[in-house]
Parts: structure tokens; sequence; C-alpha cells
């Protein structure tokens, strides 16, 4: 991607690159457009995608055919009693999916190393375990010291990505420098609002809804959303310690916070 003083810009050659990349086996999005067909015909296609992505970027806007979503409830375990036993699939455009790479490929090189150190998510070379390790750390540390303890406090968020808040999230990609250039944020903004979504149940298909919050977890961006959403969630006190991680069960992805209090 090429930023300029102005906006954004896609280079053919990624687009390409993206399109190469496509995972065939993957369900295709509400469009029906099923994977194996962009990666074959990537020679016919790179262009004409990289005009469309580029004028999406210039405009600040995401097209609306782009922005909608297929919801599958799967069960996640084997006796159904209420609906949160059910975790909603979102199935996106596989299209929009090699366009939101593009456009996390480059949030993520205006972003420093070390933007919220608290944070073990989807962050690179950081893991669960090192999550683990860190609050281990904090709280064996501490206890060394004659008559001192330890509170930890776990906060989980599931599903997380439906608290983001779009209005709000533009105030904190500021915070982190991505105000620079706007359009990139009025990008994010149209990307997470006038979502059109519905249900699929077997053969049954519900009506269309308009989705103005949270962000889908089938979408490439919702990891780093979320991430840049919850980044201002760090410790006031100095003896506070605070480490946020994500764990993986039954294919579902959940957020949690441990809150490491040293007294």
């Amino acid at each position: 991607m090429v930023h300029s003083s102005f906006t954004l810009t896609a280079e053919e050659h990624e687009v390409r690159c993206t399109l190469w990349a496509i995972n065939p086996r993957k369900a295709a999005g509400p469009n029906g457009i099923p994977g194996r067909v962009l990666k074959d015909c990537v020679d016919q296609l790179a262009g004409v995608f990289t005009r469309i992505f580029n004028q999406s970027l210039s405009q600040s806007t995401v097209p609306p055919c782009l922005k909608s979503s297929t919801i599958i409830p799967l069960p996640k375990k084997p006796h159904i009693s209420s609906l949160n036993d059910y975790r909603p699939v979102a199935l996106t455009p596989v299209v929009m999916k090699c366009f939101e790479k593009l456009v996390r490929g480059h949030i993520t090189s205006l972003l420093t190393q070390s933007f919220d150190p608290h944070q073990f998510a989807y962050i690179s070379n950081r893991s669960t375990g090192d999550a683990v390790a860190t609050a281990l750390h904090a709280a064996l540390s501490h206890l060394e010291q004659q008559g001192s303890y330890v509170q930890l406090l776990f906060v989980d968020f599931s599903p997380a990505f439906n608290t983001i808040i779009p209005y709000k999230l533009m105030d904190k990609l500021g915070d982190v420098g991505l105000h620079n250039p706007q359009s990139t944020c009025m990008w994010i903004y149209s990307f997470l609002t006038g979502r059109s979504q519905r249900v699929r149940v077997g053969h049954h298909t519900s009506t269309v809804l308009s989705i103005s919050t949270g962000s889908p977890q089938g979408c490439v961006l919702s990891p780093l959303l979320y991430t840049l959403f919850t980044q201002d969630c760090t410790p006031t006190h100095h003896s506070n310690t605070i480490v946020k991680f994500h764990r993986h069960h039954s294919g579902e992805t959940d957020f949690g916070g441990e809150q490491v209090c040293l007294q």
C-alpha cells in the first residue's frame, strides 16, 4: 500500500499477491463467488479489483455489496438449551477479505511494536502462554516480599468483537497516531457501519438487518480493530498489572483480561 499525504493507494502487485494467497477451500460469501474462481482468474481480475479498491479508499467508503454477511449459527455443544449455545459464524465476501488484508497491513505498519504492552492477542511474537508467564512472574515476584499478597481479577468478553462502537473507535485511532490521513479512519468507520446481514439455517434465510455496531467475527480486520479499541485499557495504579489475551475453544475466539493487584 502506498501512503500519500492525501489518501491510501493499493498497488496492483499487492492485490495480485493477495488474490494468489486465497484459500480455495474457504466457504464463499453472500455473493456466492468462491475463492477458487478469484484465485484462478487473478491475471484477469487483479487490475479490476485494484481500481475498485483504490476508488473505495479515495472516497473513504466501502461498497454495500462488500459489507454484507451471512450468519451461520453453529452449535457449541451437543445439547442446545439456549441461543447462547450457538456460535455465530459470519460468511463475508472473499474479495473483501483480500481488501481487508491490504488495509490491515497498512495499519500495522504505522503502529509501533509496543503500542499496547499489555496486549497479548494477535500481536507478533506474543501468545497466551506469554500472557500467563507475565502474570505469574508479576505475582510470584511480589510474593517474595514478606507480608505481601496478590489479588487476581478475571474478566471474560464473549463475543468480544460485538462490543466495538465505531464512533468511539475513531477517537482511539487518533490516539495511536492513525488520524493522518483522516480518510483511513473514515474508511474504517464506513467498514463498520451500515453492514447488512442475514441468518441462514439450513435452506431458510432471514430478512436482511442493517448493523452499525461491532465487527463480524469472520472479518479479517476484526481482531486488529478490537485490539485498537481496547488499547487504552491500562492500569491506573503502580501496583496493578493488566494482561490482555485471547483463548480458543470449539473454534470460537474469546478475549479475556486479567488484572493482578500487588499489595
